[in-house]
Parts: C-alpha cells; sequence; structure tokens
C-alpha cells in the first residue's frame, strides 16, 4: 500500500519540478494501545507507529524560498525563508510553518527547498496526521542539510510547531511518530521521556480500527475541566498522603479511603486515573508474556474507566465498544484517543475480520444513520529515510 503512495509521491514531484527527489521519508501515524488522558496526569502512555503515512520528497532549489506542495489537497503554498513566519488562514501551511518557525528558532541553518507530500493517514481520525506532518518534515530538512539534530529533539521541536499552531498536545503523537519501531509498543513517560519498548506480536489476533465518523464538539471544554478536576484530585491526595507527589505515586486504596473527601466528579476522574496508570503497566507485562486474552480484558475495563468515570464516551463508542464485548471473535476494545468521536481500537481473531466489518456496518448503520469505517493497522517504524 505504501509502495503505491512512494511511486505516486516520487511521479507527482519529478511532474512538478521536472527533476527526482534528493531525500524521500516517510513519517508514520500512531496508535495508543493503552493509557488514554494519562499524558498529563503524569502516567504512562503505550503508543506505536502504524502503517498509515505521509510520504515527502524533497530537493534543495538554491533560493532562499520554499514551495511546498500537498498533492491530497491539490493546494500549494512558498515561504520565504527570510522573512518571520506569520500563521496563514490556510491550516494546513500552519504546521509547516511551525516547523520552519521552530528550526529557525532554535539556531538550525537551512536553504530553499521544494517538497511534495502526500498520506494515506486517514485525516481527523485520531491517528495523528499533525504529528506525522511535523515530523515527517523536520526529518526531511534535517536530511536535506545535513542538520544534527536527535530523535527526541525532532518529538520535541514537532510538538512546539503544534503549540504554535495553537493546539496544546502532549508529546506522545511526535515521539511516537519518531520512535516507532515494528512490531514493538513504547511504554513512554510523558514527562521525562524516559521509554523502553515491548514486543507487540498480537498472536492470533488483528488490529482494527473502528471509526465512528462522528467528533462531537463537547472535546475541548470537557477537556480542560477535566484536567482541573484532576489537579483538585491530586492536591486532596497530597494533603492527605504527603509522600504521593504524583498520580503514579498514589494506590486505589489511597484514593478509596478519600471518597468522602472528594466531590463525587472528581473521585471519580481520580479513581480512573489511578487504575488507568496500572493498566499500562499491566498492558506490559501481558505483551512480554504474550498473554493477548488478558490485554483484551484491560482494554475492555479502560473503555468502562473512560465512559463511566472519566466521561468522555458517547453513545456511538459506547455502542460499538457494547457490540464488540458480546461479540466472541472481539477480545478487546476501547475508545481510543480524547474521547467524544473518533475510533475504537479492537482485538479481532484473525480470518474473522470481514465478518466483524460486515456485522458492524450494517449494525451501526440501522442504529445511528452513519457510514462506520474501518482501517487495519500494522505496528510499523518510526519516521525514515528512504
Amino acid at each position: 500500500m505504501n509502495d503505491i503512495l512512494i511511486q505516486n509521491t516520487v511521479a507527482f514531484f519529478e511532474k512538478s519540478f521536472g527533476s527526482s527527489p534528493q531525500k524521500t521519508v516517510l513519517s508514520p501515524g500512531r496508535i495508543n494501545i493503552i493509557g488514554e488522558h494519562i499524558d498529563y496526569n503524569d502516567g504512562y502512555v503505550l503508543p506505536a507507529a502504524i502503517d498509515k503515512v505521509i510520504c515527502f520528497a524533497f530537493e534543495k532549489n538554491n533560493t532562499k524560498t520554499s514551495k511546498i506542495i500537498a498533492v491530497d489537497l491539490n493546494e500549494e503554498f512558498e515561504i520565504d525563508l527570510t522573512e518571520e513566519v506569520k500563521l496563514s488562514d490556510v491550516v494546513w501551511t500552519n504546521y509547516i510553518r511551525g516547523v520552519i518557525k521552530q528550526l529557525q528558532d532554535n539556531g538550525y541553518s537551512f536553504e530553499g527547498f521544494n517538497c511534495v507530500f502526500s498520506s494515506n493517514i486517514p485525516v481527523g481520525s485520531g491517528l495523528s496526521s499533525s504529528a506525522a506532518l511535523e515530523c515527517g518534515m523536520i526529518f526531511g530538512i534535517k536530511s536535506l542539510f545535513d542538520l544534527k539534530i536527535e530523535k527526541v529533539d525532532i518529538s520535541l521541536l514537532g510538538q512546539k510547531a503544534e503549540h504554535w499552531v495553537g493546539i496544546n498536545c502532549g508529546i506522545m503523537d511526535q515521539f511516537s511518530s519518531v520512535h516507532g519501531l515494528e512490531n514493538k509498543v513504547i511504554k513512554l513517560d510523558c514527562n521525562t521521556l524516559d521509554f523502553e519498548y515491548h514486543n507487540a506480536d498480537f498472536k492470533d489476533y488483528s488490529l482494527i480500527l473502528l471509526d465512528s465518523n462522528v467528533k462531537h464538539s463537547l472535546f475541548t471544554s470537557e477537556y480542560n475541566t477535566r484536567r482541573i478536576e484532576c489537579e483538585e484530585g491530586l492536591s486532596i491526595i497530597k494533603s492527605h498522603f504527603p509522600e504521593v507527589k504524583s498520580f503514579r505515586d498514589a494506590s486505589e486504596e489511597q484514593v478509596l479511603s478519600l471518597k468522602d473527601k472528594m466531590t463525587e466528579k472528581v473521585f471519580s476522574r481520580v479513581h480512573f486515573v489511578v487504575k488507568e496508570i496500572n493498566r499500562v503497566i499491566k498492558a506490559c507485562e501481558a505483551l512480554d508474556k504474550g498473554n493477548i486474552e488478558h490485554l483484551g480484558e484491560l482494554l475492555f475495563e479502560t473503555h468502562y474507566g473512560l465512559s463511566q468515570e472519566y466521561e468522555v464516551s458517547c453513545e456511538e463508542l459506547d455502542f460499538l465498544v457494547d457490540t464488540a464485548k458480546e461479540d466472541e471473535s472481539i477480545i478487546g476494545s476501547r475508545l481510543m484517543g480524547g474521547g467524544f468521536g473518533g475510533c475504537t481500537i479492537n482485538l479481532v481473531k484473525k480470518g474473522q475480520e470481514n465478518e466483524v466489518k460486515r456485522k458492524f456496518s450494517n449494525l451501526y448503520l440501522d442504529k445511528f444513520g452513519i457510514e462506520l469505517k474501518f482501517y487495519d493497522v500494522k505496528i510499523s517504524n518510526g519516521t525514515t529515510l528512504l
């Protein structure tokens, strides 16, 4: 699938600029196996790069201007590298402007270049196409002009570019896009950026994402509310257990003992967070032991927590997970990402994939009148030079 994308991107570059690219880069989207809403609550996340990518073709053009073409949008723009970088009304260009600004602000020196890019990452599905765009762009400029930028700094520069655009994301998306390894998940500490790889052999099961095709507008306001509620809960825990410095130091027993000291909402948020941090550790153990059935149970537990305690699900996502629970060929399912829409991630018995897709399509259409989308994903390498 990526071979066709690469051929088409290179061909489009040759047609547009009359020359062959000097560098070709693949930058992947990502999934998160478990550890949702934990990046800002001082826990661990368990992401992986996937085989859905953006392909970039680059060449130096020996000027002070860069020309960038987005094949899928049939749009292009030019940027004068000697002028101050400013936000544009054309939103997609801002991610690239942000990258150029971060590189310049951090003292990296480079000249004008031509670039063409095309993607098979579904946009708006929660697979982090923006992180893939940022990190692939940085990686390409680094390779083209032989800049010395470490992998971790590519991630951080990508994150800062996204902050500049106005999206206050954590580090997980960029980090997993850059550091991904085939058949490995990354247990990442979002605070220290310490990480370790764990095997991602799902044995007799395939990873399938079901895209609900809905995005409820609650996300931004509710996200900010959750952060405030968690901060309030943590301060209550600290006041009773001074040895607790962050959620990862707190036990479920401590949280339960303080139930009457918190509002019902704050208690349920905190209870979810402490249990979810623990689930990430259990998920790593399950993967190391090859116990994929246990991993599936943890996914169902996480969804219950996200839906009932953290309250970031919606009717459509709950329907997909409830239906998965009743299906013998699915051993685990949960909403993936911020919530209020987007995808569920599912462990489906190999050989049953098409039957699952057919059944879920019909049930979902009957219930909501919405077409369900499916993405088969494999765990793949991070940003690479072809």
